[in-house]
């Protein structure tokens, strides 16, 4: 092969040397928000995903202070707690187990009313298919990790079935839609507002969570957040809570603010909110009892590597906020 010329070589050489200068600057720079975020001299940074209540936060710009980063899953959310990313953020009840097995450092500082019908098993009208039963032998698709993988469990669990009996497809959101348009995958387990924006003519829902799971949303924070910003975090937690409840009271207006966040159509952020949209609650040991038999649930199955002691890792110091 013949040798580059010497003009390209250096040219080459001055490329590679500023990519590598500007990614050690973006790491350096992630690493000076951290450090600012838990000495209290920068914004809380802030991790929300589609359509859960910090959403409503960030639409109303209720928290001016802070620093948002939208996450398409919970998974992908404690991921960032991992990574030093951000101090604060909001999932549903199976992130937190699977962040917890993976030994990622989190306190569970509030968490949401039971949201049961924001989570659903959806398939084609014309499938043939009318019980979650129905769906042995066939092929399901829903997000590694997240709530509905807890919904998926129950639901064997109820119907005397294994994941042996059906062939699970992990796909996000993104990929899970066309997927399931596609007939690639026989159902599809989703939360809202995916869920509302998949209710087209020709799709049913066979199953919600109703009866068999909570699908509460949970606000994780960094352990050192909490321990050296602690009125910050409460202060944090105050605006939440009064959004919240603003939200709760006007369900039209709220509609109306938050459908160009989540940038889907005000009919359908409607609909989805009217079911999905719950009171905050404080962390009590009823909540981190539950949290726990979710933990036990997956690590029986061999989902996750146990044991896991997500009840630990309840912090009610701010429950005063949600009462």
């Amino acid at each position: 092969m013949p040798t580059p010329p010497r003009s390209l070589r250096r040219l080459a050489t001055a490329l590679f040397t500023a990519l590598s200068l500007a990614a050690v600057g973006g790491v350096t720079g992630c690493a000076d928000d951290a450090a600012d975020a838990q000495a209290g001299k920068g914004p809380l940074r802030i991790g929300y995903q589609r359509f859960g209540g910090l959403s409503l936060v960030k639409a109303r710009n209720a928290a001016p202070d802070a620093q948002w980063s939208l996450f398409e899953s919970g998974p992908a959310l404690t991921e960032a707690l991992k990574a030093g990313a951000i101090d604060i953020g909001q999932v549903g009840e199976a992130p937190p187990v699977f962040a917890a097995a993976a030994k990622i450092p989190f306190s569970v500082i509030g968490t949401s009313a039971p949201i049961p019908q924001g989570e659903a098993v959806l398939v084609k009208q014309n499938s043939g298919l009318k019980t979650f039963a129905d769906l042995r032998g066939r092929t399901v698709a829903l997000n590694k990790g997240s709530n509905v993988h807890w919904l998926l469990v129950r639901l064997l669990a109820a119907n005397n079935m294994t994941l042996k009996d059906i062939n699970v497809k992990y796909l996000k959101p993104a990929e899970g839609r066309p997927a399931f348009d596609n007939g690639q995958v026989d159902a599809w387990i989703i939360w809202d507002p995916y869920f509302a924006l998949a209710e087209q003519p020709g799709v049913t829902v066979l199953a919600d969570a109703t009866g068999l799971a909570s699908n509460r949303e949970y606000v994780l924070a960094s352990p050192e957040v909490v321990r050296d910003r602690t009125d910050d975090v409460r202060a944090f937690l105050a605006t939440y809570r009064k959004v919240t409840d603003w939200g709760i009271a006007n369900p039209g207006e709220r509609a109306t603010v938050l459908a160009p966040e989540l940038k889907i159509p005000v009919d359908v952020t409607t609909r989805a909110l009217a079911r999905s949209a719950r009171p905050l609650a404080p962390v009590t040991p009823a909540v981190g009892a539950e949290l726990q038999a979710i933990a036990d649930g997956f690590t029986t199955l061999d989902l996750v590597p146990g044991p896991v002691d997500i009840a630990g890792r309840v912090d009610d110091r701010f429950s005063a906020v949600f009462q």
